[in-house]
């Protein structure tokens, strides 16, 4: 989250400076390079999208039982799937339905522009978890015509509902997934995902948890984060609690089903004590035991397979409540894991150390693990495009009372490396230096800065006392200003002496190449993933322009960071990294104190003077420059699959395979895992 002269780092962190991650997105590699040796890492590209996969590398040295526990996590996680499908858009299942009917039984032999238009459109569907691009938010153009489409339903003799029909072809009509521009109107009835029943606005949802947060007390419950919220006949609101017997609980039956198996293969009593909470939490809904959950399974951190399952994330709606659907299942990386300890063992050298207030430091940093692991397999929220680097549990009070767990998902990072090219360095990069610095140290600074990002950065900081939670103080903002506030902790520590002195890194070069990319893709690189004339709308794409934004312009004066021309092309380059360092601290203290504070009004003037708009005539350039590359923006991945090995009905062992068909994946989990009707 490398290729380097650092050796030991070369191993940990197997990365390009491409990286999809909760943690940062950065710049992707180029399409060319498909295969390694004898493993083939890219299998397709078609649209805004590569098809990658991933190895799994520490499978074979965990013992028969602990493979068994793996399988079970992966079906568990496998059985929600349909969830974040619902979640994303209420008619996706129905969409999806007819999208794999056609896909399968259609006339395969058909060479028309509208079956190949079709067949494309699905596997972004597929892709996305529904009609909705799965990051700019954007409904999907389906290419291909709506009499065509309806002809290939009746051959099969099949038939959709009116208002589904039109979410796939009315460009209007539910236009935005999530949408977090109040200029566009109520943030909530302009969006299409699936949190809050159609007619609710934002009003209402604000006085409907505002009431239930009276006297919330310093350890408040997640409010909202299992729920979608309707209105009963009475015309007042109610939630639909995610559990069984409630909405997607026959999902939820399947889920509770493999996670009672993998309770009982569990490595340790703490493991297992975590996992008997969560299967209460999907029993019950009750939020309670989602921290009481929380808190074990922060404190379980001896065994050597970890997961991460239920409604977490909140970057899908608009008002940063609601979780979405995920499941990331892993092993942990022994060397690598051994190897970066350092960082969760120096954690109070940070907090201490930071450029923040110190009435905003934490008085002392509990329980920060990090551990590099290989994922062995994922699902919903996370697949088929996933994190790189994830930080949880996201309750802040958990977090300052009882710890939090980092990871880094290093196979996934390897295979981003693996299918790498050099294209947009060569022509992004202002000079051959930069090239260069780019090419030996670019991954290393990645990784670093990744590491820094989940570890240091969401652990640092406090709130003050008797300041609500951010979804409550910074609403719509809340994840944008934590993103950049994290990515700042990175950025201000990855050219500190420290880190030498760590053993972290050896070179100065490592920071300052991190610097350029981080400028270099939050002022152009990431600009690719637009369309022209759009603004930015997703919190990581907003954070990583807002941090860029605002230290170009405060250092613009003594040229900390220069904008060029040269033959018509735009750079930017970074030419003095001691202030840019220090302006990283100074947006830093600023942020954090917005975040301790609650202070909105200051949150959303910096998210939207600088996170927000885009400079119109340089994203233009940006998409006629990276067109020439032949890249796709996007990248994903096939899972592996994992089969039991049975004697007398019983599982003994565990294999695992590599399929290389896209398609066929998402046909079989179409097939085995619908469970919601």
């Amino acid at each position: 989250m490398l290729r380097s002269q650092i050796a030991f780092l070369g191993s940990l962190f197997m990365i390009s400076t491409l990286s999809i991650s909760c943690a940062r997105e950065g710049e992707q590699p180029e399409a060319e390079l498909e295969t390694s040796g004898d493993f083939q890492w890219q299998t397709e590209q078609f649209a805004d999208l590569r098809i990658l996969r991933y190895q799994v590398p520490s499978f074979e040295k965990l013992s028969p039982k602990q493979r068994e526990l793996v399988y079970y996590l992966c079906q568990a996680g496998l059985s929600g799937r349909d969830i974040i499908w619902d979640q994303n858009y209420r008619h996706n299942l129905e969409i999806r339905d007819a999208l794999e009917a056609i896909f399968t039984r259609g006339n395969r032999s058909d060479a028309s522009a509208d079956r190949t238009a079709f067949e494309v459109y699905t596997k972004r569907v597929w892709f996305s978890n529904g009609i909705h691009h799965h990051y700019s938010n954007q409904k999907l153009e389906p290419g291909f015509s709506k009499t065509w489409f309806e002809a290939e339903l009746k051959n099969l003799g099949l038939s959709m509902t009116e208002e589904a029909l039109r979410a796939i072809f009315d460009p209007a009509f539910d236009a935005k997934k999530v949408n977090k521009d109040p200029e566009k109107g109520d943030l909530v009835q302009g969006s299409a995902v699936n949190f809050y029943e159609p007619g609710i606005s934002k009003s209402e949802v604000d006085a409907f948890y505002a009431e239930r947060e009276k006297n919330a007390g310093e350890e408040p419950i997640s409010f909202g984060l299992n729920s979608r919220l309707s209105r009963a006949s009475d015309g007042t609101l109610q939630e639909e609690v995610y559990k069984m017997g409630g909405r997607y609980g026959s999902a939820i039956e399947r889920i509770v089903f493999w996670l009672e198996k993998a309770k009982n293969t569990a490595e340790n009593p703490a493991q297992a004590k975590a996992l008997g909470l969560l299967i209460e939490y999907y029993k019950t809904g009750d939020l309670k035991t989602w921290d009481a959950y929380n808190i074990a399974w922060v404190e379980a951190t001896e065994g050597d397979v970890d997961y991460i399952n239920s409604f977490i994330e909140v970057y899908n709606d608009p008002l940063g409540r609601k979780g979405s659907y995920e499941s990331v299942v892993q092993i942990k990386d022994f060397e690598a894991s051994d190897r970066m300890k350092t960082l969760s063992e120096n954690i109070e050298w940070f907090e201490k150390n930071a450029p923040i207030l110190d009435e905003h430091k934490k008085p002392d940093v509990r329980g920060v693990s990090y551990v590099v692991v290989n994922t062995a397999g994922e699902s919903g929220d996370s697949s088929p495009s996933t994190p790189i680097g994830v930080n949880l549990p996201n309750a802040n009070w958990i977090r300052s009372k009882h710890g939090s767990k980092s990871v880094s998902l290093g196979n996934i990072e390897h295979a981003y490396d693996q299918s790498a090219g050099k294209g947009l360095i060569e022509e992004f990069a202002f000079s051959q230096a930069e090239r260069e610095r780019a090419e030996k140290h670019g991954s290393a600074a990645s990784g670093l800065h990744t590491a820094l990002h989940e570890v240091v950065g969401h652990a640092s900081g406090r709130l003050n006392p008797g300041v609500g939670t951010p979804a409550q103080t910074l609403q719509n903002y809340a994840s944008t200003l934590e993103e950049a506030r994290a990515d700042l902790v990175a950025l201000y520590y990855i050219t500190d002496p420290k880190l030498v002195e760590l053993g972290l890194t050896e070179s100065p070069e490592v920071g300052l190449a991190e610097y350029e990319s981080y400028i270099r893709n939050g002022l152009m690189l990431q600009l690719r993933r637009l369309k022209a004339g759009e603004s930015l709308e997703e919190d990581h794409m907003r954070n990583r322009q807002l941090v860029a934004a605002w230290v170009f312009e405060k250092g613009q004066k003594e040229g900390v960071v220069e904008r060029k021309k040269v033959e018509g092309k735009t750079y930017f380059t970074v030419n003095d990294p001691v202030k840019l360092r220090v302006l990283f601290g100074d947006l830093l203290r600023e942020i954090q104190r917005i975040k301790s504070e609650g202070d909105f009004a200051a949150g959303k003037a910096l998210v939207e003077t600088y996170g927000v708009k885009v400079d119109a005539e340089l994203h233009v350039e940006v998409l006629e420059r990276s067109a020439k590359l032949n890249q796709a923006p996007y990248a994903g991945f096939i899972n592996p699959v994992l089969k039991p090995v049975e004697k007398d009905g019983a599982i003994v062992d565990v294999e695992i395979e590599y399929p290389v068909d896209f398609a066929a994946q998402m046909l079989e989990y179409g097939s085995n895992y619908r469970f919601l009707k």
